[in-house]
This record gives C-alpha cells, structure tokens and sequence, in this order.
C-alpha cells in the first residue's frame, strides 16, 4: 500500500490499482488524478478536511464512489450522498478495509460546540485520527498520523499520544497552519517521541510518498 501525503490534512492511498482519499478540504490543492477511486472518507465537517468541490472532483471521474464519514459529515454535505459511519463499524472498500474509532472532535474552547469525528484505521496499518487524539483499542498502530498543528492542540499533548501509541512509523499531518520553523519544531518533538518506542519518524512533506 502506498501513502501519499497531500496539503494539510490530506491523504491519498493506493493499492491495487486502487485510491483511498481522505480528508482533502479547503487547504488542499484542487484534486486532479482522482481516477480509480474506492472511496472518500471524511473525518469531521470542518472545512479544512472537506469541501463540496473537492468531493466533486473525485465523484466527476468516479460516480457512484462510497463517501464515510459521522452523522455531523451527512448533515453538512446535503445532497451529496455520505454514508454515516460510527465508533466500532467496519466497512470494506475495494481493497481497502476501513475500522472507525473515536466520537468527537477534540474540544477547541468551551464556547465551540463539540462536533463529530471518526478516526480511520486503514488495512490495520495506518491509523489517521482526524481532530482528536483517539487511541485505538486492541490495536497495534504500525503507521500513525500525527496531527502536529492547530486551534485544539499542544505540543505537549501530541507528544503524549505518540507515546501512548508507540507506532512502528509516524509522519506529520494537520500542518497547514504552521510556518517552517513551526513545522521543524514540532516534528523534531514528533520525531523523539515515535523514537523513544523504536519506531521511525518520516518528515514527509506535501505529494511525498511512503510504501507500508
């Protein structure tokens, strides 16, 4: 299976011939090789991990591709088709086996409403948590993407999580926000933490790939 790292919150898998994407939004560059698309999964209803025109671009050459993502997703997509996936549902997708873990969006301030959010754990190898930092139960994590960046995080936190799940690989992702410096900071943070378990840290950068 390959990775393909896209802006920000965006991730692209492939295999078999096969694409997976996940979380492509407002800071992600307009998707253009959409072809051969399985599915779509989205996290939560932010816009940063989805828009209504970067959706499209994968149904344009693809109708019909099964979208994932929790109730708040569905509400928000209106009349684009989402199937509603909770804590605990397994769904196959071509080759790709798709296991959601997790409820809520990680609180940004007491007076922002706590949305839904579903962490993805694909082919039990690669956990991608969303906005939230959902620990999988009963699951090794070999491949981890870590947020590294944002309103509902600190660095102290992201480094607990990695420890807690002590992945085999760890790559950033939720980055958009963060200047160059910001990015080397935390993931050298990133990078001590996944190696404290004996696991790699890859510092991949946007449309950098990694085969797991």
């Amino acid at each position: 299976m390959k990775l393909t790292k896209l802006e920000h919150a965006a991730l692209v898998l492939e295999a078999s011939g096969q694409k997976l994407f996940i979380d492509p939004g407002s800071f992600t560059t307009a998707l253009t090789e959409t072809a051969n698309a399985a599915a779509i999964v989205i996290t939560h209803e932010h816009a940063d991990h989805w828009t209504p025109e970067q959706l499209n671009r994968v149904l344009a050459m693809n109708p019909g591709v099964p979208i994932y993502g929790p109730a708040g997703v569905a509400a928000a997509a209106g009349d684009i088709a989402v199937t509603v996936v909770a804590e605990g549902d397994t769904v196959e997708a071509g080759p790709f086996t798709l296991r959601f873990f997790g409820q809520k969006h990680a609180v940004i301030h007491s007076s922002i409403p706590v949305i839904d959010n579903v962490g993805v754990l694909v082919n039990d190898e690669l956990f991608y948590p969303g906005d939230a930092f959902t620990i999988p139960e009963g699951v090794t994590v070999k491949t981890l993407a870590v947020p590294a960046g944002a309103p509902w995080l600190k660095i102290s936190e992201v480094i607990d999580y990695v420890l807690a799940i002590k992945p085999m690989r760890s790559f950033p992702t939720h980055e958009m926000g963060l200047s160059r410096s910001g990015k080397d900071l935390a993931g050298s943070r990133i990078k001590s933490a996944t190696e404290q378990n004996g696991g790699t840290f890859f510092p991949l950068e946007p449309h950098e790939s990694l085969d797991l």
